[in-house]
């Protein structure tokens, strides 16, 4: 069984990575993706391996499943949780690439797989990394540095650095396109006045920013009001939008004829961004109906849509998990003449 560059055995962090989340919408992945003995899957957002190990299960040990993931620390609780796994279950050859998912084309070509079976994409953050304070990505702990990088290695901007930085009306947009955020221009005028006297550094000056700026009457009922502007900083930080498009297509190059694409989203923006790639590629015009000329990207079509609807959660699913509540599961299938 191969492992990845790194080796096969677990380190002291592994242990407490151990159990990354709870896997969303498992059942209906499987029976999307239907993975069968012998055939390579890729899991794109590999996380702390909990999807891939049950698409794993069904692979057996003349299949492969490939991992991605940009986060060094989600690749060891992975890998922890497939070493404890291969004692108890005869599992696939499995590799674990320490990468960004809209590197999937060159990775694969790499490794030899020219086509593959199918592919998962289960976008956003996960459990671990919103639970960790030393990532950045929760407003529950004050403290909190302003990271949300993904790989916090690279030389990317923090979240800090784009409170800090961006022009006014340019945080405004963000938290607004990324996060429907509908306070969003009095926040960015907050957070302005704010960095003026002392720059943003934790997670606790900004969810006073926020509070400040949104009356109690007009926050959202159920969610923290930092929710939306934290989602959005996220999204930015590690370009989510905007390599997501890119990444599904190169998914669909690498798909096997009758191969399926599987992608879960948890916010409008995500799911936006799939829905319109699958439609495109499947050639639905989407288009107004009085537009006499289509330019809205549809193509031959390449895929065919398994989900005219996208798949949520259960409410036994959503009581077990409320990371779930979010989720809608989109699948398509590449055509065989594609």
């Amino acid at each position: 069984m191969g492992w990845g560059a790194t080796g096969p055995g677990p380190s002291p962090l592994t242990e407490v990575l151990g159990e990354y989340h709870v896997p969303v919408l498992a059942d209906a992945v499987l029976e999307g993706l239907a993975p069968k003995a012998g055939q390579t899957v890729v899991d794109a957002t590999l996380g702390g391996g909990a999807h891939a190990l049950i698409l794993a299960e069904r692979l057996g040990p003349a299949g492969a499943l490939i991992g991605i993931d940009q986060d060094e620390e989600a690749i060891e609780a992975a890998r922890f949780r497939f070493a404890q796994k291969s004692r108890e279950l005869a599992l696939p050859r499995i590799v674990l690439l320490h990468a960004r998912f809209d590197r999937l084309g060159p990775l694969l070509d790499a490794e030899g797989c020219r086509e593959v079976d199918s592919i998962l994409f289960d976008l956003g953050v996960s459990s671990h990394q919103l639970d960790d304070p030393r990532r950045g990505f929760t407003f529950r702990d004050p403290d909190a540095l302003l990271d949300m990088r993904m790989n916090p290695k690279s030389d990317a901007p923090t979240a800090a650095d784009l409170l800090n930085t961006l022009p006014e009306r340019k945080l405004a947009d963000l938290f607004r396109e990324n996060a429907d955020e509908s306070w969003s221009a009095r926040i960015a005028e907050f957070v302005c006045q704010r960095r003026a006297r002392e720059p943003f550094q934790t997670a606790g000056q900004l969810v006073e920013t926020i509070k400040a700026a949104v009356p109690v009457a007009a926050r959202p009922k159920g969610i923290h009001p930092a929710t939306r502007v934290f989602q959005a900083l996220r999204i930015a930080v590690n370009e989510e939008l905007d390599i997501l498009a890119n990444a599904l297509s190169q998914a669909v190059d690498h798909l096997k004829p009758g191969g399926r694409l599987a992608v879960i989203s948890y916010h409008s923006g995500e799911d936006r961004v799939s829905k319109r790639f699958m439609l495109s590629r499947s050639g639905r015009c989407q288009c107004p109906p009085e537009r006499l000329v289509c330019d809205c990207g549809a193509q031959e079509p390449t895929l065919r849509l398994v989900t005219r609807k996208p798949i949520v959660a259960s409410p036994e699913e959503i009581a077990r998990n409320p990371r779930s509540r979010s989720a809608k599961l989109r699948i398509a299938e590449k055509r065989d003449h594609a």
